[in-house]
């Protein structure tokens, strides 16, 4: 018999550790019990949460899944059981575990697991599965989408208007359709604000990794403001760090994305696009919580507030001047006046 590679045998140590680490390592609610309360009745549930490359500590996309997930828990008396995958073929069995340990619901969190899913879904039949920001048809698979036009459109529109040097930037992480989606809308807004504006962008890289590189994302960053840009919008997960290093450092501004991440560096982040993955993630829980599960594609944008921007205390005194004109943009969007352009409907 030939030799296994040490490549093949690394992966398969990989994937074994994942395994074991997945149900021996998770995040619990507290067991309150009681009559007839919600709680009482699913404790003992348990909830799988397949993460994305940059894991449940990047401030921003996956964090965001597990705000949604504890709150279920807390809500609802559930265990979640979440999994960080170190690269992308680590996906298809962190999935396939949750399933074969009889899960009720897993959910994947990024496009990148989309075809890990359509393998491992049609095979679980009674195991329920959600994932976010890809579309997976399967009778049981809810696909939750997010209109990041509108919103990339609105913060575009709050950079056009801020800039003081007609020249404002974007970092993507990886350089795939869906950030091209934020890039186009986030153009397209600051040019509607401000028609003399230079638009600058880069992206830091073209594989998994580019989520999880805040060195190389303030290295962008910095050749951005070299060039005369002071707002830069990221869209690049744990890599948008390095961006609001570099807002800081060089004193200019930052415009978060998924969370909420004006905290990160106070009176230096414009504001942040929220894009509520925890909205979605509750919602799909509780469905399942519930017995109301229904598959198929959901779509969550400012509408609904499924895509928002944020005010708080660390920015309310940066946005005021612009408050009353976002506001209008907002309501334009929603009512249709103004549609933001669509990268996703463009390659069509």
């Amino acid at each position: 018999m030939a030799a296994l590679s040490f490549k093949t045998v690394a992966r398969g140590i990989v994937v074994g550790a994942m395994a074991i680490s997945i149900f021996s390592g998770c995040t619990k609610a507290s067991d309150s019990k009681g009559g007839e309360s919600p709680t009482s009745k699913t404790s003992g549930l348990t909830i799988g949460l397949v993460l994305d490359k940059g894991g449940k500590d990047d401030r921003s996309f996956n964090t965001a899944a597990v705000v949604g997930s504890s709150r279920a828990a807390k809500e609802f008396g559930l265990t979640i059981k979440d999994v960080e995958s170190p690269d992308d073929s680590a996906f298809e069995p962190a999935l396939r575990t949750f399933a074969e340990r009889g899960l009720p619901l897993v959910v994947a969190i990024g496009f990148g697991q989309a075809d890990a899913l359509k393998k491992v879904a049609p095979q679980f039949p009674n195991t329920k599965f959600a994932i976010v920001d890809a579309v997976v048809e399967a009778p049981n698979v809810a696909s939750l989408m997010f209109e990041e036009q509108e919103g990339s459109f609105l913060v575009g529109y709050l950079a056009g208007l801020a800039t003081k040097t007609n020249a404002v930037g974007f970092v993507g992480g990886m350089e795939v359709a869906l950030i091209r989606r934020f890039l186009m809308a986030y153009e397209a807004g600051a040019k509607a604000a401000n028609p003399k504006v230079k638009v600058l962008n880069n992206f830091v890289g073209i594989t998994a990794s580019a989520w999880a590189n805040p060195t190389r994302g303030k290295e962008l960053a910095l050749s951005q403001i070299n060039q005369g840009a002071d707002v830069i919008f990221h869209a690049a997960g744990a890599s948008g760090m390095g961006v609001f290093d570099a807002a800081e450092e060089k004193k200019v501004y930052a415009i978060g994305v998924d969370s909420n991440q004006n905290a990160i560096k106070p009176g230096r982040v414009l504001t942040s696009m929220l894009k509520r993955v925890d909205t979605a993630v509750y919602a799909v829980i509780a469905e399942v919580v519930k017995g109301e599960f229904k598959p198929g594609l959901r779509s969550f944008g400012l509408k609904d507030k499924g895509i928002d921007y944020a005010v708080d205390s660390n920015n309310e005194a940066l946005i005021a001047p612009y408050k009353t004109k976002l506001e209008e943009v907002r309501a334009q969007i929603i009512s249709g006046k103004i549609v933001a352009p669509d990268y996703y409907k463009s390659k069509k």
